[in-house]
């Protein structure tokens, strides 16, 4: 929870797959935490006498589950995450009341002070994501230092990421011995500047780079 003088949250990345996530509140707000959600796998369920079309079509897709009512107290059980986009504070107290006590992770939407968790605004290209946060002081510098990163890191490094995986995986198979015997073969895949080839056009297979930097190394005997 935010307030003077307490520590900064501890930066973490949650695996959410197959998780229980309960969303309180079905507006403009709330659906596009779901949208989100639904990206990482969560297992849904909403919970709001309204709804927008969108929550209404996720429902009716099987997506997530609605319930269209009210929150009520046990609402929560089983959740790993609660998150509230509602303009009631007492539901909001309500809500984090019982995440408290259960001790579940709780993120009520622009209210600090009712939060156990923070969400932030995120950079992502496939496996590789940056979080920006500020922990609810300045928002607009998260998004406007998220839209630097974004510029940074083009598209074509989502392929980059899920190339150097491939590789690293050819690598463990190939190359026996303690992970430090490892760690240079990894290192100069780093640096031989193929995000640079990706960004002009060319196709790249993992077993390309594992030809072109890695087996000259291994024999070589360069390790």
């Amino acid at each position: 929870m935010t307030y003077e003088g307490a520590k900064p949250p501890y930066p973490l990345f949650i695996h959410l797959d197959g998780e229980r996530v309960v969303v309180v509140g079905a507006g403009a707000v709330a659906q596009r935490k779901i949208e989100t959600l639904l990206e990482y796998g969560a297992r849904v369920t909403a919970i709001a006498p309204e709804a927008t079309e969108r929550i209404r079509s996720f429902a009716e897709a099987g997506d997530i589950a609605f319930i269209e009512r009210p929150y009520e107290e046990g609402d929560l059980e089983g959740a790993l995450l609660a998150v509230v986009a509602t303009s009631s504070q007492s539901v909001n107290e309500q809500v984090f009341e019982e995440a408290s006590r259960l001790r579940i992770l709780v993120n009520v939407v622009d209210v600090p002070p009712l939060c156990n968790c923070i969400v932030p605004s995120i950079m992502r290209r496939g496996q590789l994501q940056i979080a920006v946060s500020t922990v609810g002081a300045a928002p607009s510098v998260a998004r406007e230092i998220r839209r630097s990163l974004e510029s940074q890191f083009p598209a074509y490094w989502e392929d980059y990421i899920e190339l150097l995986g491939q590789v690293r995986a050819l690598v463990k198979r190939r190359v026996p011995g303690e992970a430090s015997v490892r760690t240079p073969l990894f290192e100069a895949v780093g640096s031989a500047g193929i995000e640079h080839r990706l960004a002009a056009g060319e196709k790249i297979t993992a077993q390309q780079v594992y030809d072109e930097v890695v087996a000259p190394l291994v024999e070589g005997g360069r390790l």
